[in-house]
């Protein structure tokens, strides 16, 4: 589901087709994201890469709390779904319905909570971060340069990918609806999830129609 024409999983052919089977190993289907990337499979392909790096600086944690609080400042349903169900893992489903309230201060520690609140001024409004706030970040609460540094990229990057999803009308995949209702309901501040049934590429179609067969003997 997008607003621009996309090439069909089960149509796909040459680097296309190359990008959405790394997609589907990973997710079980082709997702609605990546089908975007379809004229520009290449540049997917970067921000791949990009985000590997960004993310290889920083523990599971430091990510997912920055991740998840940048698209929630950027409204951005697909992210918060994705990255909320991982965080709630981590930090429990109640500091994720907390951070959705901006009550941070009440589940989080002091250090993380200026880190939650520097990550959404970045995603929000990136000119309204001053010299106060590195300072207190680095000179009060202990964070490195390189830290600062992280943080900072982790959130623009997922402005990066909003931004341009969310401009060509990608919707959450249908997979969202598998999570607790409520929780689902929460996170789905932006654009809904898509209804449609997942796509996938003709060579996954095939290989499960031969299980089929194969199972049936």
């Amino acid at each position: 589901m997008a607003f621009i024409d996309t090439v069909r999983p089960a149509l796909a052919t040459g680097s296309v087709l190359a990008m959405y089977e790394r997609q589907q190993v990973h997710y079980g289907y082709v997702p609605n994201y990546a089908k975007v990337f379809s004229h520009r499979p290449e540049v997917l392909a970067r921000w791949g890469r990009l985000l590997a790096e960004i993310k290889r600086h920083a523990d599971e944690r430091r990510f997912e709390l920055v991740t998840f609080v940048a698209a929630h400042e950027l409204g951005y349903s697909a992210c918060l779904l994705a990255h909320g169900k991982k965080l709630a893992t981590l930090i429990g489903r109640h500091r994720v319905l907390a951070l959705l309230e901006r009550r941070e201060a009440m589940v989080l520690p002091i250090p993380e909570v200026a880190m939650v609140r520097f990550a959404r001024a970045v995603a929000r409004d990136a000119s309204s971060v001053d010299e106060e706030q590195i300072k207190t970040l680095r000179d009060q609460l202990g964070f490195s340069d390189a830290e600062i540094f992280d943080i900072a990229a982790i959130a623009a990057g997922r402005s990066f990918l909003a931004k341009l999803l969310d401009a060509l009308g990608s919707a959450p995949d249908v997979a969202s609806m598998e999570l607790e209702q409520d929780l689902r309901e929460a996170l789905t501040i932006g654009r809904p999830i898509c209804s449609k049934a997942p796509e996938f590429t003709q060579q996954k179609i095939a290989t499960d129609l031969l299980h089929d067969v194969r199972r049936a003997q």
